[in-house]
């Protein structure tokens, strides 16, 4: 009886690793499909040639507009936004939310900082108080959901398209 039980506690020790051994952290990509409110984002950033470098940059912060951020833009924005002859513009767009160093929201001083984007022309404004975190350009979206973390950077989840 006793052989058995300590075949019976070896046989689980021989499996249990397999069952415990932590997932690979997603980088930003997928990390942003996996949570299936970025599907437009997504395609911004691929109709952008963007998608491999926010896959593969390491240590970015993504203030990421969600789907519905999107949908709050006039009608026909988007679709504008994605044609091959817009691509610069959304391009200027999409790397204004990019920040080139991992900043996670406690690291976010109190009152308001510029911040270099990946878009050399573009410095976001980042106030931190007691209301919370927003971003702005010419316009200001919320920080709805901090700390998305990815192997590769971090996703703050915005509420607003920012607009250069």
């Amino acid at each position: 009886m006793k052989f058995l039980k300590v075949i019976t506690i070896a046989s689980m020790l021989a499996v249990a690793p397999v069952a415990v051994l932590p997932s690979f952290a997603a980088n930003v990509v997928e990390t942003a499909q996996a949570a299936g409110s970025f599907s437009t984002l997504l395609a911004a950033a691929q109709a952008a040639g963007l998608a491999d470098a926010l896959a593969t940059t390491a240590n970015i912060t993504v203030f990421a507009p969600s789907d519905d951020a999107f949908k709050a833009l006039p009608a026909g924005t988007v679709e504008t936004l994605l044609k091959p002859e817009n691509k610069d513009q959304l391009v200027a767009i999409l790397t204004a939310h990019v920040v080139p160093v991992k900043v996670m929201a406690a690291d976010i001083a109190e009152g308001t900082t510029e911040v270099a984007t990946l878009n050399p022309n573009v410095k976001l404004k980042v106030t931190k108080d007691s209301m919370g975190v927003t971003v702005a350009l010419s316009n200001s979206a919320k920080v709805v959901t901090a700390d998305v973390g990815a192997d590769n950077g971090v996703i703050h989840v915005i509420d607003a398209v920012l607009l250069p």
